[in-house]
């Protein structure tokens, strides 16, 4: 890709800060592929295509590189970091525990109201698969979970999924785009929230498990081969 011919990044009006705008930008720009892994990030082409001073990007190149999306070499400088499937599956198996435990939690106090913003962020993530937007779609899946984790009481365990939360969006974006799977995500997603409704935590944890056990797979299927 010819980073420096690309404007499509380019920040076009003021904001109150931006190296978030900056960072938000470059972190899509790597999770949906536009940014392949191993490609270096050269400060000054960065500068053209965001519109923004060497210090804004900077900062948003360390800003990235906390989250795991960037990594600087020696030689070489900041490059995105290479995604492959051992990192990839202590992603899922950190989730797994993670999750599954927040939804067996959120099972046993699902009241009419946590129903209630389930069912709402269930509804709006299939608006998000309709449209087929992959922003929508990764943004709707978030919001699933953080639904789930603050029901449960699992404030923790969401900052420490959020800190992991670009490299998640990166495997999302993978395995969202893929047409192999047995069963869709939002059938995925529906069975917990249907679990999780049905004050059933032993079930809510089966479906989080073989919702990951299935996205685990077709990541690592794609991950075989090059990025």
């Amino acid at each position: 890709m010819d980073q420096a011919a690309d404007t499509t990044l380019r920040i076009d009006f003021p904001a109150t800060t931006l190296r978030e705008l900056a960072v938000d930008r470059m972190r899509q720009a790597i999770i949906t592929g536009r940014f392949a892994g191993g490609e270096r990030l050269v400060e000054r082409v960065l500068c053209d295509q965001l519109g923004v001073s060497r210090s804004v990007v900077r900062e948003a190149i360390r800003y990235l590189e906390a989250e795991g999306l960037v990594e600087t070499l020696p030689r070489s400088g900041p490059v995105v970091t290479t995604l492959d499937w051992p990192r990839a599956r202590q992603i899922y198996d950190i989730r797994r525990l993670l999750e599954a435990d927040a939804a067996a939690a959120c099972a046993k106090r699902a009241d009419a109201k946590v129903q209630s913003d389930l069912r709402s962020a269930l509804e709006r993530l299939k608006q998000a698969f309709d449209n087929g937007s992959p922003d929508a779609l990764l943004a709707a899946t978030t919001h699933f979970y953080q639904a789930i984790f603050t029901a449960a009481g699992h404030d923790i365990a969401w900052e420490i999924v959020q800190r992991l939360n670009g490299r998640i969006s990166r495997l999302r974006a993978i395995t969202l785009a893929s047409t192999d799977r047995s069963v869709s995500g939002h059938a995925h997603m529906q069975r917990i929230c249907d679990a999780i409704c049905a004050h059933d935590p032993a079930a809510a944890a089966a479906a989080v498990n073989a919702h990951l056990i299935d996205a685990a797979e077709i990541a690592r299927l794609n991950l075989d081969q090059p990025e």
